[in-house]
């Protein structure tokens, strides 16, 4: 059963626009580092518990294909082989 929130889920689109969606998120990224990781991210959690300006910056998405279209990068902590593949991609 999949959770419900009236008005829906704000995702970010492979446009790096925002929308509505009636599924949540799979995955949480941080729109100033352009990172994206899983949604039990121990370092998100860190961030988000120290408080500060991290949750404002908070978005989501869809899936991982969406986040890197919208030029988000793997988290390196939470997500090491995609992070790993990325960088080697990058490195070229």
């Amino acid at each position: 059963m999949k959770p419900e929130r009236p008005g829906g889920w704000k995702l970010i689109g492979a446009d790096g626009k925002p929308y509505v969606s009636d599924e949540p998120g799979t995955l949480g990224g941080h729109r100033r580092s352009r990172i994206y990781g899983r949604l039990d991210c121990a370092g998100a959690q860190r961030a988000i518990a120290r408080g500060g300006p991290y949750p404002q910056h908070r978005v989501f998405f869809a899936d991982e294909e969406t986040a890197r279209a919208a030029g988000y990068r793997p988290c390196a902590g939470c997500m090491p082989e995609e992070y790993r593949a990325w960088k080697a991609a990058a490195d070229g």
